[in-house]
């Protein structure tokens, strides 16, 4: 007889996961909340493991963040002109469209 067990879905960061996926998520939004007004951080910064799920996060919550705050890691931004429109107002340092992240980048 054929074995049916069914394996447990995996942690979407990969088998070192040690936090359930809302856990992560509710990790991410709290990273994300904490970026200061003129400031930002790319995807690796928020979560170095797992930058694409920031986005993920970022995209399918419901959730009141500052999301505009999250930036490539070259300093460009995923949403463009709206997401540059929101950093300006924030007073975010832009260096040929980008972000300057040696500038705006919050340590640590």
């Amino acid at each position: 007889m054929a074995d049916r067990s069914v394996e447990a879905p995996s942690c979407p960061v990969g088998p070192s996961c040690s936090l359930l996926p809302g856990q992560r998520a509710a990790q991410i939004l709290a990273t994300v909340r904490a970026i200061p007004p003129g400031f930002v951080r790319t995807f690796g910064d928020v979560d170095p493991k797992a930058p694409r799920l920031v986005g993920r996060v970022l995209a399918s919550t419901r959730e009141r963040v500052p999301w505009h705050r999250v930036v490539r890691a070259d300093g460009s931004v995923p949403m463009g002109d709206a997401q540059r429109a929101w950093l300006r107002r924030e007073g975010v340092p832009l260096r040929g469209g980008r972000v300057d992240l040696a500038r705006a980048r919050v340590a640590g």
